[in-house]
């Protein structure tokens, strides 16, 4: 990802933090850890931007998106995220990191809950599209 910033050369202090799409709790213990913020990690590093961990949460434990079809994938995450403390949100630029992009559906719905805590602008980046 930090080659494709640079290799573009991206506009990547255009953004005041960067936030990585959560897991819900018993997911990331399944797991292990969270990809998207492991990418996000090394983002914020590099770049010297704030790092949001935490304020953004999934509050839904969804079904795997992988196996569900497009609309299914909407209706899943509809609702899945809420903001602890939208005032560390307000009029803030947020680069929202996400491992993978196959209809947008759950970076659409960090978007949206960062947008109604007072974000003023979202920007997405993921590593990989599925086609």
């Amino acid at each position: 990802m930090i080659d494709l910033i640079e290799a573009f050369r991206f506009d990547i202090h255009q953004f005041d933090t960067i936030v990585p799409i959560p897991l819900f709790p018993s997911r990331l213990r399944e797991r292990g850890y969270n990809q998207s913020r492991l990418l996000a990690e090394e983002i914020a590093r590099k770049y010297k931007i704030n790092l949001s961990i935490g304020n953004l949460v999934r509050i839904r434990n969804t079904e795997h998106q992988t196996l569900l079809g497009e609309k299914e994938r909407w209706t899943n995450i509809c609702g899945a995220f809420r903001i602890k403390d939208p005032a560390k949100c307000f009029d803030k630029s947020f680069l929202v990191i996400d491992d993978l992009l196959t209809t947008g559906a759950t970076a659409s719905e960090a978007a949206r809950t960062l947008k109604n805590a007072g974000v003023k602008t979202v920007g997405i980046l993921t590593l990989a599209i599925t086609v």
